[in-house]
């Protein structure tokens, strides 16, 4: 996906009340900050293999915290929290585990957020 098909869902996303209420803030935006962006981006494809690409995540719906690292907040905010926010917003479908393009095309989506985020 493009940088500006991932600005436009952003956008999009951001648009969403509860979304919007999601932003890099204290020692989130500290640590996203100090870490180089590769860095971030190998987080991000570890939280997403462990926690959301399994066909049943454990505690789906519940196993994303609203804080701790950069990427949890990022999740949230474009609706890459859960399995049933995958399935609404990018269409991608339970019960199955994500194949090596979903996983990263989540990890574009919120390494774009991330890099949005420390911008503004």
């Amino acid at each position: 996906m493009s940088s500006e098909s991932l600005d436009e869902l952003l956008s999009r996303l951001a648009r969403q009340p509860f979304r919007a209420k999601f932003h890099l803030r204290g020692p989130d935006r500290a640590k996203a900050e100090l870490t180089a962006a590769a860095t971030i981006r190998m987080h991000a494809h570890d939280l997403i293999a462990q926690r959301l690409a399994p066909a049943e995540p454990r505690k789906d719906g519940k196993q994303t915290p609203y804080r701790g690292h950069p990427v949890f907040v990022a999740q949230h905010a474009t609706a890459t929290c859960c399995r049933n926010c995958l399935r609404s917003w990018h269409r991608i479908p339970k019960g199955r585990a994500l194949d090596r393009t979903e996983r990263e095309y989540v990890v574009d989506v919120l390494c774009r957020w991330i890099e949005r985020e420390l911008r503004a």
